[in-house]
């Protein structure tokens, strides 16, 4: 998948996997990490998603990634704040306050510019990813974050053969095997949410859970 699909939809506002709301998973099962206030989270193929906001309103410093400057510039306009603007390596910065947004390739990230992120969250990033590239993206995230870092990942599940991602399915198996044994995993909800969700009932999905994991960094290989 290339940079150009998602430069693509953002241009046409194809962007029905933008939420007009705080993901609801997020504002729940968040303290269930109990991370310090003040830490700082990673939030990859960020978006403009509302998410950062309220975990910076929640005390954390946050640190999102994304592919496209619309959706970087969409995120401080809304929010009206005016971002300072720099360039770092092979990133543009945009940063306001406690949430800081590289502009760039997640793959470009180093261990330098997330060795302070105690926390992630990743609700739109592994979906996003076709098979070959979610593998090249498991595992630079296990190389480059800290042991400890605790975080939670939302993935979907769902018959691919009934319709063509992305988002695509990431069953529990694959998630299983992407990121055990440098990750504990804890699956904390896995409901079938196949109702709520119109272009899936649209497209012949039959079935599809959405399941969110509670993930911590060991260490291990």
């Amino acid at each position: 998948m290339q940079p150009e699909f998602w430069h693509d939809r953002w241009d046409r506002n194809q962007i029905g996997f933008h939420l007009e709301q705080v993901n609801p998973y997020l504002q729940r099962l968040w303290p269930l990490l109990e991370l310090e206030q003040g830490g700082r989270v990673l939030v990859p193929l960020c978006g403009k998603t509302l998410d950062l906001s309220w975990l910076a309103a929640s005390g954390f410093e946050v640190l999102g990634v994304e592919l496209t400057q619309t959706a970087v510039e969409q995120f401080f306009s809304e929010q009206k704040v005016e971002p300072q603007i720099s360039q770092r390596g092979a990133f543009t910065v945009y940063e306001a306050g406690p949430v800081t947004i590289l502009c760039g390739d997640v793959f470009a990230l180093t261990a330098a510019d997330v060795a302070t992120c105690v926390g992630l969250y990743d609700r739109a990033a592994m979906i996003a990813f076709p098979p070959d590239m979610r593998e090249a993206y498991a595992r630079h995230l296990t190389e480059i974050l800290v042991p400890g870092c605790k975080g939670l990942l939302i993935t979907l599940d769902y018959d691919q053969s009934q319709m063509k991602g992305p988002p695509f399915s990431v069953p529990d198996a694959e998630v299983q095997r992407l990121l055990s044994p440098a990750w504990t995993l804890e699956v904390v909800e896995q409901p079938d949410v196949l109702d709520q969700e119109w272009k899936f009932l649209k497209g012949g999905v039959t079935r599809l859970v959405e399941r969110v994991y509670r993930l911590e960094k060991t260490g291990k290989a």
